[in-house]
């Protein structure tokens, strides 16, 4: 039986204390790898470090506000000084919000964390990854940043992390870097915990997967860990949907 996808690599993931990055920060120690867990909540991203090492994995959680960059170059410094290198990077952190109005205080909050975030994130990532050969980095967009499906602000930072990935990926890619996003559709997240306590509503947005149910966060982890692990080791610049076929 083969073991572990990534036995002895290490791991960092954003927005990790609850939803897709908790479920990828478990999945990830899971399948082997030692985990930094971050996030802004402090408490829940502890809880996701302790729900590691409750299941024997290897796990250390720094609060990050990824819209500051000086946070997030320190949480790469961070992981590489706790565990010794930066294999898989997953940059998750991110909001949304579902009002049609647009308010500019709201779309500059959205593009400092969705976008810049992430940006911040694979400036400091690469360079980690430049001086010991090589690495991977997942970025969440969303199946908003391949379609116009959403709201303003939120399509405009999703369309440009698929942008970063690919032009990333290409720039890298020689030197050991891939670089891919997942696309999440209607997934059963805290974020969408809201509209799914209506059950009308719960059943429109099953109604909206051709597959006919909402998303798992783990189906979206699951994702991610395969674009971190060898198995996807001729895949790079790509933005796969995990959505039920909501694109199609």
């Amino acid at each position: 039986m083969p073991g572990p996808l990534l036995t002895g690599k290490v791991a960092m993931v954003t927005g990790a204390a609850g939803g897709i990055g908790r479920a990828a920060a478990i999945i990830y120690a899971q399948e082997g790898a030692r985990v930094m867990v971050a996030d802004v909540n402090v408490a829940a991203g502890e809880e996701t470090v302790a729900l590691i090492r409750g299941a024997g994995g290897e796990a250390q959680f720094m609060a990050c506000n990824v819209a500051q960059e000086e946070e997030v170059a320190a949480l790469v410094a961070k992981t590489v000084e706790v565990f010794g290198s930066l294999d898989c990077a997953f940059n998750n952190a991110g909001i949304t919000h579902s009002s049609p109005k647009m308010d500019m205080d709201v779309f500059r909050r959205i593009i400092d964390i969705n976008l810049m975030g992430v940006a911040y994130g694979m400036k400091y990532e690469i360079e980690q990854m430049l001086k010991q050969g090589g690495g991977v980095i997942v970025n969440t967009a969303s199946i908003a940043g391949i379609s116009g499906k959403g709201t303003l602000d939120y399509c405009a930072s999703k369309h440009a992390v698929v942008g970063m990935t690919r032009s990333a990926a290409l720039r890298y890619a020689a030197l050991g870097i891939r670089v891919n996003a997942v696309c999440p559709g209607v997934i059963e997240t805290p974020m969408t915990a809201p509209l799914i306590s209506d059950p009308r509503m719960k059943a429109h947005l099953d109604g909206m997967c051709p597959i006919g149910r909402m998303g798992k966060a783990e189906e979206v982890a699951d994702a991610v860990i395969w674009l971190s692990s060898s198995k996807s080791s001729f895949v790079t610049g790509q933005s796969l949907a995990v959505d039920g076929g909501f694109m199609a």
